[in-house]
């Protein structure tokens, strides 16, 4: 296999008892772990020993009464958290999530810089502008920013963040100490940054980065999120239904980050898949179901209402979705709405049955079959042009990670699509991507 073969990039989002809305009630799950560590790090050790890529931590800084009765609770800080499975695992990537809206450049740029420093070279930050109003509120804000304000405030912060990492030069360090120098000051520089939104003087006052600095992931799907991400994203977390719709999306992230001066090979496309996998479909199908059973219409109305900021409590389940405003009228999660539109209507779904698709992956695919199949699917994706790998979606947290690290992952090592043992060490090099900041 020559050095150059391409190989898929699989990460493990880490979803409390699992992706699926009903996880927590199933009767394998055990939800009084969400707040033990060795859970989560047990986690990340499946992974790694799998030899995937990074872990990934999602996050959103609300909640409510009605949202906890049904399980919606974010929990551990993903920095927090990151920063203790830095150090129970060696190789595997961190990738948490913090929102540029409710956050400064300088303390965030500081925490990442830590958890790079602690973790040895393996953070990377998922880009998040949040977009609901109750965000807003735990923050002394009525209501969330415009989608284009967002935005331009998150293009600020990173370029500031960069400044930050980079106001160290990469030989700054001296460690003379008969001279007493323990650092160049020539080479650590302050930045005097003043902007619309942000007064930074600077410097970062951590030491150079191993990775120079983490990678810069982004989820956001929209016009203003693709033209963001095109200028900053290394790695681009993303949903379609379709692979058609997949490898369009490819195609055009591809062609915009090249149009920017940037080397589309170093920006990943990694879609979400939420599999359930069996022994045999029907197996699959049947695990499926028996999740679906547990959901409640109540709590994913209330789900679906905030995700797409329209209030759907009240409206029919046997009725076909309502018309929603067009997306660029929607100031919250534009893209993810969109989605969630095209899918009702391309197959014509009522509302019962759209929140029982949207009830495995919040519009992520989701995907119940054998081994074989998921790897076919996946194969697929990635040889015609969809996708740069995936990130991982278990419906069923731990069940569905030893099914997938069991059976999907040997299939793929045999068919030379995925890697047998790690040739790097920090997240970039599991990536490919080097820093060019």
């Amino acid at each position: 296999m020559g050095a150059n073969h391409r190989m898929l990039h699989l990460n493990l989002f880490i979803n409390g008892m699992g992706h699926h809305e009903a996880a927590w009630r199933h009767p394998s799950a055990r939800p009084e772990r969400l707040t033990d560590i060795r859970y989560y790090q047990h986690l990340a050790q499946v992974a790694e020993e799998a030899k995937m890529d990074a872990v990934f931590l999602a996050d959103r800084v609300s909640t409510s009464p009605r949202a906890v009765q049904s399980g919606t609770v974010s929990g551990f800080e993903p920095l927090t958290l990151l920063s203790a499975l830095a150090v129970s695992t060696s190789r595997i990537g961190l990738i948490g999530t913090v929102s540029t809206s409710f956050n400064d450049p300088f303390n965030l740029a500081r925490r990442l810089a830590s958890l790079d420093h602690i973790s040895r070279g393996r953070a990377g930050w998922n880009i998040v502008t949040s977009g609901t109003d109750q965000e807003a509120q735990n923050f002394g804000f009525e209501k969330i920013s415009s989608h284009a304000e967002r935005y331009e405030r998150a293009r600020e912060f990173v370029e500031v963040a960069l400044k930050l990492w980079g106001s160290w030069d990469r030989d700054a360090l001296v460690l003379d100490k008969e001279r007493g120098v323990f650092a160049d000051p020539e080479k650590v520089h302050e930045l005097n940054h003043h902007g619309r939104y942000y007064r930074v003087r600077g410097p970062l006052n951590v030491p150079p980065l191993p990775q120079g600095h983490p990678v810069l992931v982004q989820a956001g799907s929209s016009e203003d999120g693709k033209a963001f991400a095109a200028a900053f994203a290394e790695a681009v977390f993303t949903a379609q239904q379709t692979v058609e719709e997949a490898r369009a999306f490819y195609a055009d992230f591809k062609t915009r980050a090249e149009r920017l001066g940037r080397n589309p090979d170093h920006v990943l496309i990694l879609p979400g898949i939420c599999p359930i996998i069996g022994r045999t479909e029907e197996e699959a199908k049947e695990k499926e179901a028996q999740l679906h059973g547990l959901s409640d219409p109540r709590h994913s109305l209330l789900l679906l209402s905030n995700r797409i900021g329209v209030d759907l409590t009240d409206y029919p389940l046997d009725a076909p979705l309502p018309p929603l405003p067009p997306a660029e009228q929607i100031e919250g999660h534009r893209s993810r709405t969109q989605l969630i539109v095209d899918l009702a209507q391309r197959e014509q779904l009522t509302v019962r049955q759209l929140l029982l698709r949207l009830a495995g992956g919040r519009g992520h695919l989701t995907f119940a079959g054998t081994a074989k199949q998921v790897a076919d699917f996946m194969e697929e994706w990635f040889v015609t042009g969809a996708a740069d790998g995936f990130n991982v979606m278990p419906q069923l947290m731990e069940e569905g990670l030893n099914d997938f690290v069991n059976l999907v992952i040997p299939e793929l090592q045999r068919r030379g699509l995925f890697r047998t043992e790690y040739t790097g060490v920090t997240l970039r090099d599991h990536y490919g991507v080097p820093a060019t900041r």
